[in-house]
């Protein structure tokens, strides 16, 4: 067999593994169960092209962490995702249909509301609204997802808190990093600007979040969808960070907010900095580099490669406190499932 007969054999061979790995994924998908500590699913019926056996039972993880636990925290993280992106571009929250699951189910501490409904970002920038309503649509696809992927062990939309008034976890996110002063508000549904900074909170948050979700999985499908999912993320966060950076250029209050927010979110995740992935002591850094006139759109370290945040570094962030607790901030009540505690 000559040379490039075998390299074609084995490109062939990956390919057809690729694909029988996303099959087996979507046949899976319908049926997730957690039985015995873990993740069994139930296939559904075969599509004739391979051998696939009636019941798959991944490998259990190396910690007490499941699969099904890395994919519903994950599908918590979307629910406020998706949440905050639906009432910004439509003014009205996800499908009551997709929202139900193990646990308890919370309500929604709502945007301030205009003529009866809860009021939606009056966008002035076409592009700006045209990013948000494509991001809401993938959040929400995100949601429908990992639902569709645990079946019966999908975990319920908890109580979130979205609003943007006096009392809302926006409002202390802001506080708590000097956005606004002690008695100021902060509303990310007000304009275009406050929009994109409630989004950047958001954003690089979920993609360490993913990065860490990633490494606790061990069933190449989970991964490769795990993957994309984190993909997807990382776009949404390269964009907001590109238009604040785009933004900041003609108003510097927006440099001042980002590199705010940043070192909040560094202090909150509870971490000293000093990891092996680490850029002069601040890894979730601003939007701009030594100057505004040097962008910084991808927090990366020396080598151009971005960190991780643990499951708890990542509910530090989302609770709004450092230390030990069940829930706060944006989760009142903490998320539903067994990650919880930070």
């Amino acid at each position: 067999m000559s040379e490039e007969r075998f390299i074609l054999d084995v490109i062939d061979e990956a390919t057809a593994k690729r694909q029988s790995d996303r099959r087996r994924f979507m046949r899976m998908a319908g049926g997730a169960a957690v039985a015995a500590g873990g993740l069994s699913m139930l296939a559904a019926c075969g599509d004739g092209d391979e051998d696939t056996p009636p019941v798959v039972t991944p490998t259990p993880t190396p910690s007490a962490v499941t699969e099904a636990d890395v994919l519903n925290f994950a599908l918590q993280l979307e629910y406020l995702e998706a949440n905050f992106y639906s009432y910004a571009a439509f003014g009205t929250g996800i499908d009551s249909a997709i929202q139900a699951g193990v646990g308890t189910q919370g309500s929604v501490q709502l945007p301030s509301t205009t003529a009866g409904r809860p009021r939606q970002v009056q966008f002035t920038d076409p592009i700006v609204a045209q990013y948000a309503r494509e991001i809401a649509y993938d959040e929400i696809a995100h949601v429908k997802f990992l639902r569709t992927a645990l079946g019966s062990a999908a975990t319920a939309q908890p109580a979130l808190n979205l609003s943007g008034d006096s009392s809302g976890a926006f409002t202390a996110a802001a506080r708590a990093a000097g956005v606004v002063g002690s008695s100021g508000t902060f509303d990310p549904y007000a304009d275009d600007n406050s929009f994109l900074l409630g989004a950047y909170l958001f954003e690089d948050v979920g993609v360490t979040a993913y990065m860490g979700g990633v490494q606790l999985l061990s069933t190449p499908a989970y991964i490769e969808a795990a993957a994309g999912i984190h993909a997807a993320e990382a776009y949404h966060a390269g964009l907001v960070r590109t238009v604040l950076y785009r933004k900041g250029l003609s108003t510097a209050s927006l440099f001042t907010a980002t590199g705010q927010i940043s070192d909040a979110r560094d202090a909150l995740d509870g971490t000293s900095n000093t990891g092996l992935l680490n850029q002069g002591g601040d890894r979730d850094q601003n939007i701009i580099g030594s100057s505004s006139t040097v962008a910084n759109i991808v927090p990366t370290d020396a080598n151009g490669i971005a960190f991780v945040r643990s499951p708890q570094q990542v509910l530090n962030i989302v609770y709004l406190n450092a230390t030990s607790t069940n829930g706060g901030g944006f989760y009142p009540a903490g998320v539903n499932g067994n990650v919880r505690s930070s």
